[in-house]
């Protein structure tokens, strides 16, 4: 099992991902070597952040990143991502919804490519729901799914909204999925967020008054679990999903290398 990577190693990769979309591995070597901004990283913490992206199979053999993240802001003298000038864009907006949508779609595929046949893609009907898949094998196996989709494999931030925190807290059949998008719009990897965890991470409205609509939430690997499961069922039997320590949070046990997730298949990229 490849082993889970360090803080240092995370920010390490997160870059390698980032510098990786403009140019090749010897200029983006040069680059953490030479330039001031990237010295609070020493040269053998990029060496280990670009090896465990290939064992993760997160860069290919020649180079090429597997998943495309998305701008971290212009970098300050410490090596830090600084505040960046626009906070939103029509642009940022459409591209997070289409790695939305990819998410879902990929959930959908696996579903399908694996015997699950009572499959309803409810978030292209409305947002009413709460959850954007529904599936079921029996009436006692059955699954009310949240997509949440990424194409950043060192980190896990979502956004929950209030419909979707109240949906789950009366909904035992509610879970929530998070999906890494590859650039060829594959699932790459697949793991349920817990409810506890996040019945915990949510703010307490403080009055009346006033109430949270949606929160920010930044996922520790404590409260992942590799797959899909529900309290009663697995959705998707790990052997079926990818082997990916992503997110600081170990692969699915039974989980297999497949053709279109091992390193160095060139479909990964775009």
């Amino acid at each position: 099992m490849p082993s889970l990577p360090t803080e240092a190693t995370r920010r390490a990769a997160l870059r390698w991902l980032t510098e990786l979309r403009v140019a090749g591995v010897p200029r983006v070597r040069a680059l953490f070597t030479h330039h001031p901004w990237y010295a609070d990283l020493t040269p053998a913490q990029y060496t280990e952040g670009l090896a465990w992206l290939r064992r993760a199979g997160m860069v290919t053999a020649a180079g090429r990143p597997v998943v495309d993240v998305g701008d971290c802001g212009v970098m300050d003298g410490g090596g830090q991502a600084a505040v960046p000038r626009v906070l939103w864009s029509q642009e940022a907006e459409d591209a997070r919804r289409a790695v939305g949508a990819a998410g879902e779609q990929a959930l959908l595929r696996l579903f399908r490519d694996n015997g699950i046949s009572h499959v309803r893609h409810v978030a292209a009907e409305s947002d009413a729901y709460g959850y954007d898949i529904q599936a079921a094998r029996s009436v006692s196996e059955r699954v009310h799914i949240e997509v949440k989709s990424t194409t950043d494999p060192t980190r896990l931030v979502i956004h929950l909204s209030r419909h979707e925190y109240e949906v789950m807290s009366r909904d035992e059949d509610w879970c929530l999925a998070a999906v890494l998008v590859g650039r060829d719009g594959s699932a790459v990897n697949v793991a349920t967020v817990s409810r506890q965890w996040l019945h915990s991470a949510v703010p307490a409205d403080q009055t009346t008054r006033g109430r949270w609509e949606s929160v920010r939430v930044d996922v520790p690997a404590h409260a992942l679990t590799p797959g899909l499961e529900t309290q009663a069922w697995r959705p998707l039997d790990g052997g079926v999903l990818p082997v990916r320590p992503v997110w600081n949070c170990p692969p699915a046990a039974g989980g297999i290398e497949r053709g279109g997730w091992s390193a160095g298949q060139e479909q990964h990229s775009a």
